[in-house]
């Protein structure tokens, strides 16, 4: 069976006419919102963590009270906070922020469900597409903080990882919280990808893992003063 293409899926006018005339306003688009984007970035503090995470988890679980307790040390740290702007992870490591007196910036995305802005973002940006928004994301960030997520944080978790194995940006601290969580995903990595050359024994010191906001903080100012830690045995 051949595979089939919806129009409105993919964002396309396949009337030969019209294509181009679709594809050169698209891009219009979308070089406008790189540039508003840019625009107001660079604006905000030089000192900015992106923290990663399920929209979905709940105010009473205890990643979000652990990422709530993050953005707070975050500030205290002298850092500023971005995030996806909308609830679960996102809302909380915006609401200890923001309750700190700190930078809590919100990147959104238009989404058909799931995505709500949430009330602690002191600067709020809208974005339609999510590579516009992932470049935002990776361009203003000194480090990259993970909680437990779904398809978009592994999306998210994945480019990262990408961007810094094949040198496309420099080296940033990346965090993931809740070893229980994230065990399995570093045993595949270690016992399928690896032994299967997929990637490189190095490429499992990209990253670190923890289980508490505190031990995060730790080991983000000592990568930021001391240089990488050793991670994988």
């Amino acid at each position: 069976m051949e595979p089939r293409f919806d129009k409105q899926m993919c964002g396309g006018n396949f009337n030969n006419q019209d294509f181009m005339p679709a594809d050169s306003w698209r891009i219009l688009r979308i070089m406008a919102e790189f540039v508003d984007s840019f625009d107001t970035m660079s604006q905000m503090p030089e000192r900015l963590v992106s923290v990663f995470g399920s929209a979905r988890t709940p105010e009473n679980s205890p990643d979000f009270q652990s990422a709530c307790t993050l953005g707070r040390l975050l500030v205290e740290s002298g850092y500023g906070v971005i995030t996806g702007g909308g609830p679960g992870i996102m809302g909380a490591a915006s609401k200890g922020a923001f309750e700190a007196g700190g930078k809590s910036i919100g990147l959104n995305i238009e989404l058909p469900m799931e995505q709500h802005p949430n009330h602690f973002q002191n600067n709020s940006l809208s974005f339609r597409y999510f590579f516009v928004r992932k470049v935002c994301f990776l361009k203003y960030s000194t480090a990259i903080i993970v909680y437990p997520g779904g398809f978009g944080t592994i999306d998210e978790l994945s480019e990262v990882l990408t961007m810094v194995q094949t040198k496309k940006i420099n080296r940033i601290p990346i965090i993931l919280v809740d070893k229980e969580f994230w065990g399995g995903l570093l045993h595949w990595f270690k016992n399928t990808l690896c032994k299967k050359d997929k990637i490189a024994p190095e490429d499992l010191e990209l990253f670190h893992l923890v289980d508490s906001a505190e031990e995060a903080i730790t080991y983000l100012l000592n990568s930021h003063r001391f240089g990488f830690q050793t991670t994988v045995k």
